[in-house]
Formats: structure tokens, sequence, C-alpha cells
């Protein structure tokens, strides 16, 4: 084989994991402010994300979570949970505006156990 044909499988066979890493970036590109509660007690977060961007956003309370599931869909994007602790967001291409989901959850703390609902504003711009 010669080296342009090599340097080119390299590209093909080495562009999944570029892109994996290349979205796995961009999910995580945006800002998450969060008002935490024990678990048991309901929270609220804020989030900012670029239209038809992605937001990974991870249930951040202190203890272990035993479960999670979306509680109310968004309506202006996608929301996949990615495992039992976090999920991605995903805006609508074109829309701007503002989109709320919440995900509820059980769990135990330092302090407290139960069933939390965390409910999150996105703003997309």
């Amino acid at each position: 084989m010669r080296l342009s044909n090599v340097a080119a499988l390299a590209l093909i066979v080495g562009a999944p994991s570029l892109m994996s890493a290349s979205l796995a970036r961009a999910a995580s590109d945006c800002s998450i402010s969060a008002t935490l509660a024990d678990w048991g007690e309901s929270s609220t977060s804020d989030i900012d994300v670029v239209s038809g961007g992605s937001c990974l956003f991870p249930i951040r309370m202190h203890g272990t979570v035993s479960s999670s599931d979306i509680s109310q869909k968004p309506v202006h994007g996608k929301l996949k949970r990615l495992n039992i602790s976090t999920y991605e967001y995903t805006a609508k291409r074109r829309y701007k505006g503002s989109d709320t989901f919440a995900i509820k959850a059980t769990g135990q703390g330092p302090t407290a156990s139960g069933t939390s609902v965390i409910t999150v504003h996105a703003t997309i711009k």
C-alpha cells in the first residue's frame, strides 16, 4: 500500500473516535446552575445551551442515586438518559427561547433519603 492510502485508511479508522470525542466535548459546553436539596426535596436548575446544541446534565445531589427517570419531557428539545445519574438535553435546531424538563430521582444521602424532582429550565440561544 502506498503511504497516501495508509494515511487515508488511518484517517477513516480513526474518524469515529475523533467524532465521539468532539461530540462529548460539545455536549458538555453549556452552563449549569443548580439549587441543591436533600434527597426527598425538590430542586431546580438552569442551563444555557445554543440552538441545536446539547448539554450534559448530571444529578448533583449528595450521596448515591438508586434510580432516576424523566418525569416531564421537554417541548423544544430531546432528553436522553445516558446512565442512572446523567442525562443529555439537545435543543431543537433553529429554536431560540426557553424549555423545561424534569427528572425524578431516588437516592440516599448523608442526612436524608427519598425521591426528589429536579426541574430544569433551559435557555436556548
